[in-house]
């Protein structure tokens, strides 16, 4: 006796399901006269993922993030904010959204809590309770101690997580932040940074953009890589990195002194590196090829005579992975 499949499955293969979408944008253009500053963008934003917008000013990622926050009204395409249209369902949009813009207003004479509590009642939150969620935001962004403090008094970094408090007086399931850590220096980076690690083990989604890429790599789970505006590649690091074959920078440290080094370095490049060079007890080199091309490179190194003491990968971050994408870290010829 045969049964068919259950909906969803297959016989004989594993099906794994796409995920669900916090924002799903397909074929967004927007132009400014004839300057074209999104062309058919395409975007997917993963309920419960952080997604780091990757690009040059002028990318279109602020023009993007406008479009999904219901601020601006695309020419063509599509954009489903979980599953509600913002062009025709902006107030459905705004219910689920934080938005938190480069640079907003601050209103002098409104202490702390009295600037949350503002923007809390134009969301319709309950007397009750904004004072217990107003409470509750000083103490995540680290102001408790100053609510009542002018917010005109703050510093830019105080500023920035007050900004982000704000963006979430309606308990919102996705926030979308446009370069947040501008201008601060770098111990309020490290403590925004902070905040939003906790934002996404709570469970939010976060679509951020930033111009300081070592800083996504550390918050990001997925980036979508932007020029031009369009998007050329989207995904984990890792399958961005696959897709884009990027080379992978490898450490090797060698005994023997510099002419061992130099020997390390010829081999190097017999295996096929694109840049191999020595430096003290050390060789640098970069392959393409993934994992097989670092496990040939190393089994050259022995195979040679030479004393490896250690072989690693090097991160390079996402500043190499946007070069290699966009075609700057790329050898000529």
């Amino acid at each position: 006796m045969t049964t068919d499949p259950a909906p969803g499955m297959s016989v004989g293969t594993a099906v794994v399901e796409p995920p669900e979408l916090a924002v799903r944008v397909r074929g967004l253009v927007k132009r400014y006269g004839r300057v074209v500053a999104v062309d058919h963008l395409d975007l997917d934003v993963p309920v419960g993922s952080v997604v780091g917008l990757i690009g040059p000013n002028g990318a279109g990622k602020t023009t993007t993030m406008s479009a999904v926050t219901t601020l601006l009204a695309p020419d063509q395409g599509t954009i489903e904010v979980f599953g509600h249209d913002p062009l025709t369902q902006p107030r459905e949009v705004r219910a689920v959204v934080g938005w938190m813009p480069d640079f907003f207003g601050l209103y002098d004479g409104l202490t702390c809590a009295e600037y949350l509590d503002f923007f809390a009642a134009a969301y319709r939150v309950r007397p009750d309770d904004r004072r217990r969620r107003v409470s509750d935001l000083l103490e995540l962004v680290e102001l408790g101690d100053k609510r009542t403090t002018d917010v005109a008094g703050l510093s830019r970094g105080m500023q920035q997580r007050l900004g982000l408090a704000r963006t979430l007086v309606h308990d919102p399931r996705l926030l979308v932040l446009d370069e947040p850590a501008s201008g601060l220096d770098p111990r309020a980076r490290i403590d925004l940074r902070e905040i939003l690690l906790e934002l996404a083990r709570q469970g939010k989604t976060i679509l951020i953009s930033s111009h300081i890429l070592a800083e996504l790599g550390e918050l990001c789970d997925r980036v979508a890589i932007v020029e031009h505006g369009r998007v050329l590649a989207q995904g984990t690091p890792d399958e961005i990195r696959a897709g884009a074959r990027a080379a992978r920078s490898v450490h090797a440290r060698v005994l023997g002194g510099p002419d061992e080094v130099q020997r390390a370095v010829a081999v190097a490049r017999e295996a096929g590196a694109l840049n191999a060079v020595g430096q003290g007890p050390s060789l640098f080199a970069e392959l393409t090829g993934g994992e097989e091309a670092e496990a040939d490179l190393l089994a050259a190194l022995v195979g040679a005579g030479l004393r490896v003491v250690s072989f690693a990968e090097r991160d390079g971050g996402l500043e190499r992975l946007f070069l290699s994408v966009t075609g700057q870290g790329r050898p000529s010829g």
